[in-house]
């Protein structure tokens, strides 16, 4: 999870001010520089997830390394963002990062 101190203050009880933190959960895209394809995952540490995989700490992906961050979104609700991940993995969501990625996706 990362965590962020946001300029909105919230009081506590006792009046003092502290800051908020909010947790964020994203969804990512990375190509394999090795394959050219897509992978698209979901996680609430974005930064540990994209060492995991450049590590080949990850199964599906150890033999498609190295990677390249293309694409991520961030949300606060967990299932928001799962929703996402799975619209991505479906031909209209593959279809929605060709059009979003036309500069970044060589034809």
């Amino acid at each position: 999870m990362i965590r962020f101190n946001v300029a909105i203050k919230a009081r506590s009880r006792f009046g003092s001010l502290k800051p908020c933190e909010i947790t964020m959960h994203y969804v990512y895209v990375l190509k394999s520089n090795k394959d050219g394809n897509f992978y698209v995952g979901c996680t609430g540490n974005l930064r540990k997830r994209l060492s995991d995989h450049s590590d080949g700490n990850v199964r599906s992906t150890r033999y498609r390394i190295p990677f390249e961050l293309v694409y991520y979104e961030a949300s606060r609700n967990n299932n928001d963002a799962l929703h996402r991940e799975k619209y991505l993995k479906t031909t209209y969501g593959k279809r929605y990062l060709r059009n979003r990625l036309k500069g970044d996706i060589p034809r």
